[in-house]
């Protein structure tokens, strides 16, 4: 009864989980999540946004979302980490929406900031990694959030740094454009020049739950060189 009563209830909280080739780690994440969401003590749902995949990764997901009515799975033909955010974001029916990075993100931090927004749903909470992989990636993301900062004037320290938790009134009417890696400079950017106050929540985490990280040198510049178009289009 209790169930069937959490399944009809408009969600307090989204959770949108892009998956991309993470077969092995699909059992993980179910149990990861659903654990700690549960522990929340509020209605909730989990979308796994698989995009793009070359294993079984929907069909993992599939068979796990059959285990709990709040989990919902999708698959997206085209990869994609901003067509994954940006589906999600769109499917979402949360009243806060939170999207993170699946195959980076300990659970902890989520749930951390999770409770933050909860405690008050008028701001956005993202957080910023401190400590990067490497030098080379620090000095990368130094160089591409001060471009941020002068192009769109984003006053943020880690534009791309999730968890990130959106009230969903804010999302309403917020026409998202990008479809790629831009997606966060673009959404972070407009909810901004909405004078929504953004608050960033400084993490140390440095496990990686699976893969390696799928930005090159050649998706860095395309990222740089990308941002005076999008300063353009918004």
């Amino acid at each position: 009864m209790e169930l069937d009563k959490q399944k009809i209830m408009k969600p307090k909280v989204s959770v949108i989980l892009p998956i991309y080739n993470q077969s092995s780690q699909i059992e993980y994440l179910f149990e990861q999540y659903i654990s700690n969401l549960e522990n929340l003590n509020v209605t909730w749902e989990l979308l796994f946004v698989v995009n793009g995949s070359k294993d079984d990764s929907h069909k993992k997901a599939l068979v796990f979302s059959k285990q709990n009515p709040n989990v919902k799975t999708f698959n997206l033909e085209k990869g994609g980490w901003g067509r994954a955010v940006k589906f999600g974001l769109e499917n979402a029916q949360g009243e806060l929406v939170c999207y993170t990075n699946s195959a980076r993100t300990v659970v902890e931090d989520l749930i951390l900031v999770l409770k933050c927004a909860l405690a008050n749903d008028d701001i956005v909470i993202k957080t910023t990694r401190v400590i990067r992989e490497s030098f080379v990636r620090k000095i990368g993301s130094i160089l591409y959030n001060y471009e941020n900062r002068k192009l769109l004037g984003t006053p943020l320290w880690d534009v791309n740094g999730t968890p990130k938790v959106i009230p969903a009134k804010y999302l309403d009417g917020l026409t998202v454009i990008s479809e790629g890696d831009l997606i966060d400079a673009e959404i972070m950017a407009k909810l901004y020049r909405k004078n929504v106050q953004l608050v960033e929540i400084l993490i140390t985490s440095t496990k990686r739950i699976s893969g390696k990280s799928t930005t090159k040198f050649s998706s860095a510049l395309k990222m740089y060189t990308g941002l005076f178009k999008l300063k353009n289009q918004i």
